[in-house]
C-alpha cells in the first residue's frame, strides 16, 4: 500500500489520538464513540482510496493494535479503550507503521512508568509488583486468573493511563516519518 498519509489526514488522526489520550488521562477510559469511528473511518478511507487491497491493508493495521495490545489487555495490564484507540490508529497507517508506532509507544510507556516510580519514591514496591506480575504470567498461564490478580492490585498502585504513551509514540512516529510537516 503506502507508507504515507495526506498531511490533513495525518493531522486529523493525530488530533483524534491526542483527544483520546486527554480523556484517558482525565477519566482513565477512552470512549467507544471516539475509538470505533477512528478505526472504521480508517478502513473506509483506505477502501475508498485503494479498493479491496486498501481495506485489507487497513484491516491488518487495525489487527496489529488489536491483537498485540489485546493480549496485554487479557492479562489486565492495559484497558480496552487503549487497545481500541491504538487499533483505530493502525487502521489509518497500516501494519508496518502500526508496529513501529506501537514499539515507540511501549518505549515511551516504560520511560513514563520509570519516571512515575521515581517521582513517587516507591521503586521497591513497584519492582516487587512487576516481578510478581511476571511470575504470575509464567506460573499461572491463564489470562483470566492473571487479570483478576492484576485487578486486585490496582487500588494500591499509581496507574499509567496507557493511551497517553501510545499516543505519544503514534504521533511522534508520524512526526518522525515526516507526515505532519
Amino acid at each position: 500500500m503506502t507508507d504515507t498519509l495526506p498531511i490533513g489526514v495525518a493531522w486529523l488522526v493525530s488530533g483524534t489520538m491526542i483527544y483520546g489520550a486527554w480523556i484517558d488521562g482525565r477519566e482513565r477510559r477512552v470512549p467507544n464513540w471516539l475509538t470505533l469511528p477512528l478505526g472504521l473511518c480508517g478502513m473506509a478511507f483506505w477502501a475508498g482510496r485503494a479498493g479491496l487491497p486498501g481495506l485489507a491493508w487497513s484491516t491488518l493495521g487495525l489487527l496489529v493494535g488489536l491483537l498485540i495490545l489485546g493480549l496485554i489487555f487479557a492479562y489486565g495490564w492495559v484497558g480496552g479503550g487503549d487497545v481500541k484507540l491504538f487499533a483505530g490508529f493502525g487502521a489509518w497507517v497500516g501494519p508496518t507503521m502500526a508496529l513501529n508506532a506501537l514499539a515507540a509507544g511501549i518505549i515511551v510507556g516504560g520511560v513514563m512508568a520509570l519516571a512515575m516510580m521515581a517521582w513517587g519514591g516507591q521503586w521497591a514496591k513497584h519492582w516487587r509488583t512487576a516481578v510478581q506480575a511476571a511470575r504470575e504470567v509464567i506460573t499461572i498461564r491463564h489470562p483470566d486468573r492473571v487479570a483478576e490478580l492484576a485487578a486486585a492490585r490496582k487500588p494500591t498502585l499509581w496507574l499509567l493511563p496507557y493511551g497517553v504513551p501510545l499516543t505519544i509514540g503514534a504521533v511522534g512516529y508520524l512526526a518522525w516519518a515526516g507526515m505532519l510537516t
